[in-house]
């Protein structure tokens, strides 16, 4: 065990880019308890953000409802349907959202999108979060988003 003191254990996870983003998941193990709880919710109030608790899974809540929108996506540009543009200005436009899939995929990084996908695909089975071969390709090219210069937009 990591801790001789796994009561007093929580995950927080804050969203890109943090100062910006009013939302924050605290992830609860089996093991944590109330006091830490409380003191990652006071913590996080004090930073001015809005807390969600979340279960201690692959993609915590967040992540385990965009996923599935994000991996579809890119089937849908695979498969031809329109183009990058047009799918993140579609949604955009449909949910109010400031980014659409592609542009949200690459600020966070192919690779991270890659490797949580893989993730969530290996616990839960469901071909929803499994990564298309596109992503997986991009990944292998090094095309990782803004961090590399070029994702599924070009950033030179």
């Amino acid at each position: 065990m990591a801790t001789r003191r796994p009561t007093q254990v929580i995950g927080m996870h804050f969203f890109q880019p943090v100062p910006v983003m009013r939302m924050v998941e605290i992830v609860r193990s089996i093991l944590s308890s109330e006091e830490a709880i409380e003191t990652a919710k006071n913590f996080s109030s004090s930073l001015g953000k809005e807390v969600i608790l979340a279960k201690d899974v692959p993609g915590f809540l967040v992540n385990r409802l965009g996923f599935p929108y994000m991996m579809n996506a890119i089937r849908i540009l695979e498969e031809g349907w329109t183009t990058v543009e047009d799918i993140d200005r579609a949604w955009m436009l449909a949910t109010n959202a400031p980014m659409g899939p592609f542009m949200l995929m690459d600020f966070a990084g192919l690779d991270t999108m890659y490797s949580m996908a893989c993730a969530m695909y290996d616990e839960f089975k469901d071909r929803l979060y499994a990564p298309p071969p596109l992503l997986k390709k991009m990944v292998i090219a090094g095309q990782l988003g803004r961090k590399s210069g070029k994702g599924f937009y070009d950033y030179k």
